[in-house]
Order: C-alpha cells, then sequence, then structure tokens
C-alpha cells in the first residue's frame, strides 16, 4: 500500500476520545456524591488520574490525546445540559441497549439556547492542553443534532411546548450556540473538535424510523435538516482547526441502540458535511458494507475496525484486508483507522479491561504503521 504521512487531525491511528474511568476516581466520584470530598479535592483527583492517562495515551504511540471524558458521568450530557435553555429529566429507560440501562437522564429545549462564557468544558480543556505536550489535546463534545433530535423533535416535552415558534428558528438557534461554541474552544487553544452525533443513526435503523414518523416527521426530510444544520455549524470554522464528526449505534455497557447501514443518510451526509474527517462504525455485520462511502468528498474517513466492546482482539492482516477493500471507495490517501467507539461513553464503561483497552490502541497504532509506514 502507498505510504503517506498526516500532520494535521485526523490521524492514521486515531481513537474516538473516551477511556475506562481507573478505580481511584470511581472511588472519588462516589466520596464526592456522599458529601466525603469538595468539589475542589474531586478535581484535584480528576486532575491526577487525566494527567496518568495523557501519558499512557503518549506511550502507546497515538498523536492527538484527550482527557478521557473523565469529568463526565455521560459523553453527551454533560455538555449539553451546561447550555442555556436546557432542562433536563430521569426517566425508566428500561428496554434500551437490550436491557442493559435502567434509568436514564433525557433533556429538552425549554427555552432560548446559549452558550455561556463559563461553559465547563473550556476550563477542561484548557488543562487538557496544558498537560499535552507536544501532542494535539482533542476535544470531544456532542454534535449540533443530538440537541435538535433528543431535544426538539424526538421530545415530547417539547413538542407539547415548543419554546421556538418554528424548526427552523430552533435549528438556527442551535447552529449558533455551535458557531459560538467553535469559537471559544478556538480561543481556548482547541486545534482538534470531535462531534459525537449518534442522533444519525435513527435515521438509518428502520425501528426507529418508524417511530419518527409516528411522531408527525419524514426521517428523509430530517435527513437533510441534519445535514443542513451541521453544515452550517461549522462554516466559520478556522482553517487551523480540525473538525470531525463521529457517528455511531450506541455504546452502553458493550451493549448497542441502533442497527442498519450507512446508506439513508449518505449521500447528504458525506457529500454536503464538509468536516475534516468522519469516524464510522464498521467493526460488525450490524454496520453494513463499505459501499455508502463512496459519497465521500474530501474528507477523511476514520474506519472504526476495532471493536471497543468486547476484548478478544481483531487479526492484523484482517485489519489491513478491511482497509484495502474501502479503498473501492475511498483513496487511501483519505483513509485512517480507529476503534469503533469509546471504552466508556458513560462512567460504567464497557465490559472490558483497562489493559483491553490498551491492547486495542497499540493494535491500531501498530496496524496503522504496517499500511502507512
Amino acid at each position: 500500500m502507498k505510504q503517506i504521512t498526516l500532520t494535521k487531525a485526523p490521524f492514521r491511528a486515531d481513537h474516538v476520545g473516551s477511556f475506562l474511568r481507573p478505580q481511584r476516581l470511581k472511588e472519588a466520584r462516589a466520596q464526592f456524591l456522599e458529601g466525603q470530598l469538595t468539589k475542589e479535592e474531586l478535581r484535584a483527583i480528576e486532575d491526577t488520574e487525566i494527567a496518568k492517562l495523557v501519558e499512557k495515551q503518549k506511550e502507546v504511540g497515538l498523536t492527538a490525546v484527550t482527557d478521557g471524558e473523565f469529568r463526565r458521568k455521560w459523553w453527551h450530557l454533560d455538555f449539553i445540559q451546561a447550555l442555556e435553555g436546557i432542562r433536563v429529566y430521569d426517566i425508566d429507560a428500561t428496554g434500551l441497549f437490550n436491557g442493559t440501562m435502567k434509568k436514564a437522564t433525557l433533556y429538552t429545549v425549554d427555552s432560548k439556547l446559549g452558550f455561556p462564557a463559563d461553559h465547563p468544558f473550556l476550563e477542561d480543556f484548557k488543562y487538557l492542553k496544558s498537560i499535552a505536550g507536544e501532542h494535539i489535546a482533542k476535544l470531544t463534545i456532542p454534535g449540533p443534532n443530538m440537541i435538535f433530535y433528543s431535544g426538539v423533535v424526538n421530545s415530547q416535552p417539547y413538542l407539547d411546548k415548543p419554546a421556538y415558534s418554528s424548526l427552523d428558528e430552533v435549528a438556527q438557534a442551535i447552529v449558533q450556540v455551535y458557531r459560538d461554541a467553535i469559537e471559544a474552544f478556538y480561543e481556548a487553544g482547541c486545534r482538534y473538535l470531535q462531534l459525537d452525533d449518534t442522533s444519525w443513526g435513527a435515521l438509518f435503523s428502520d425501528d426507529f424510523r418508524e417511530k419518527i414518523i409516528a411522531k408527525g416527521f419524514d426521517p428523509d426530510e430530517l435527513v437533510k435538516k441534519f445535514a443542513d444544520i451541521t453544515v452550517e455549524a461549522v462554516a466559520n470554522k478556522p482553517e487551523d482547526m480540525a473538525v470531525t464528526i463521529h457517528i455511531c449505534r450506541g455504546n452502553f455497557k458493550s451493549s448497542w441502540l441502533y442497527q442498519g447501514n450507512y446508506e439513508p443518510i449518505a449521500e447528504e451526509l458525506f457529500s454536503r458535511v464538509n468536516v475534516d474527517g468522519f469516524f464510522l462504525e464498521f467493526d460488525d455485520e450490524r454496520a453494513g458494507d463499505f459501499s455508502p462511502l463512496r459519497f465521500i468528498q474530501k474528507q477523511k474517513v476514520i474506519l472504526g475496525l476495532v471493536t471497543s466492546k468486547t476484548a478478544e482482539l481483531e487479526d492484523p492482516a484482517e485489519l489491513k484486508r478491511r482497509v484495502e477493500e474501502a479503498t473501492q471507495y475511498v483513496p487511501i490517501d483519505q483513509l485512517c483507522i480507529s476503534p469503533q467507539c469509546g471504552f466508556a461513553s458513560t462512567e460504567e464503561g464497557n465490559t472490558v479491561s483497562e489493559q483491553d483497552q490498551w491492547n486495542k490502541l497499540r493494535l491500531v497504532v501498530e496496524t496503522a504503521k504496517e499500511i502507512w509506514g
């Protein structure tokens, strides 16, 4: 295979971002909730554990490092609930994620949206950047359609009492939130931002498309709207800032939410959304084949070929074969590899060990070296 190097994110060997929470952090979180630790004491422990994690990421050969989402309970909720105009509430989630989830916290757009100047993720990122050294500090946040889908079109509280006069108006408000967020994170020093947007999964999953129709929406029209929102949200991003999108089928305790291939969303997403790269899940048969990638333009495609859900290590020869297969649709110099998702989208984490996650990442790094040099 042709040898290509990358100096700008995404990288040949990359990763989605979340890591299993170490035991010390779990204990500290429990102590904080019981009133045995102050917020400042908890943060100091988080700082220490994040610093250890960053060094471990460097050690295995990754170019971009994250804070593992160690300060978060959920991959998306902590960011969204800190926005202006969001209300959260708990529900019984029995039946979701194949019965592995019992309770969930949902959110709805309850009033006018805004990105606050003191959003906690800004300070969180500044700490990460301060310890990243020569490595790239990568920030992960939920994508804009996580608000538009879960907080608006699939939110019964919103549909019962809309905070905006039309879907177009709330869509534009979400766009502005993300434009403001991108500007703020850039000013904080962020040059690699990942938008995690699993809401796209509802648009290629037959079960969820039926639920969308039952609420009075056309899934195909929503695909176009999702693309519009994303295109506009990243329209003003600085040239020297890489923005990627990660789309998977859900990740909670090694279980999943959506199934179906990317075909129903591929043309609108891949041909129109001009981000720097797409992190895409291709670790099992639920993802389908690579043919939807024929709509890719100049964006990088980070093939999620290594599963974060189970401990068994993939065969390097099979990984290389699959990368070669993907070149039927995307040139080799636009391809990268990674795990298909993070290792702990929530604080509970997947059913793998810390050693398993590092074995997986070493495999990604070593395989990328063999393919691209």
